[in-house]
C-alpha cells in the first residue's frame, strides 16, 4: 500500500486499545510520515490520534513547541516533530495529524504529516548510524523495504 493510501484511511480505523499485544520478539509501533521519513514509535505510548485542534501558541518556548492544546480538559503540549529534527515545518495538510502520547505520566502530543500503520516489529533494531537525532533508538527494514525509524518517547520529551 502506498503513503498515499494511508493518508487516505480514516485516522479512526486505528483503535489502539484493542490491537492486542505483540509476541516476545516483536514489539507493536505505529508508524508516521515526517518530512519523507517512515518513523515509528511503541503503542504503549500512544493514546489517541487527533485532527483539528487549535494550538494556543506560547511566548519563550523552543521553536520546536507549537503551543498547547485543550483536549478534554487536559492542556497537552504540541511538538512539530519536523522542527524537533531542525527540519522547515510543513503546511497543515488534510492529512496532517496529531499523536497523543503519555510519557512517564506525562500527556504531549506530536504533530505528523500523514499517520500510516501499526506494525509489528522485531525485537532486533540496528542502532542509528549517527547521534544527530538523540531521540531515535535504533532503525529497521520491513520486507518490502521501507525503513522505519524507531523512536524513544522517553527521550523525545527529554532530550535537548
Amino acid at each position: 500500500m502506498t503513503n498515499e493510501l494511508y493518508a487516505e484511511k480514516n485516522i479512526n480505523e486505528f483503535d489502539i486499545d484493542t490491537l492486542g499485544t505483540s509476541n516476545d520478539n516483536s514489539k507493536k509501533y505505529l508508524t508516521f510520515i515526517s518530512d519523507g521519513l517512515v518513523f515509528g514509535i511503541p503503542i504503549d505510548n500512544v493514546i489517541e490520534i487527533i485532527t483539528n485542534h487549535t494550538v494556543t501558541m506560547l511566548p519563550r518556548v523552543p521553536d520546536y513547541v507549537q503551543g498547547i492544546i485543550n483536549l478534554r480538559g487536559q492542556i497537552i503540549p504540541i511538538i512539530d516533530i519536523r522542527l524537533r529534527m531542525n527540519k522547515p515545518a510543513a503546511e497543515p495538510s488534510s492529512s496532517s495529524c496529531v499523536i497523543i502520547l503519555e510519557v512517564d505520566s506525562i500527556a504531549i502530543g506530536i504533530l505528523v504529516d500523514v499517520v500510516l500503520q501499526v506494525f509489528d516489529i522485531e525485537n532486533k533494531v540496528t542502532p542509528p548510524p549517527s547521534k544527530s537525532q538523540e531521540f531515535i533508538s535504533g532503525m529497521t527494514t520491513l520486507a518490502d523495504g521501507t525503513v522505519i525509524f524507531c523512536m524513544d518517547c522517553k527521550l523525545l520529551v527529554n532530550s535537548k
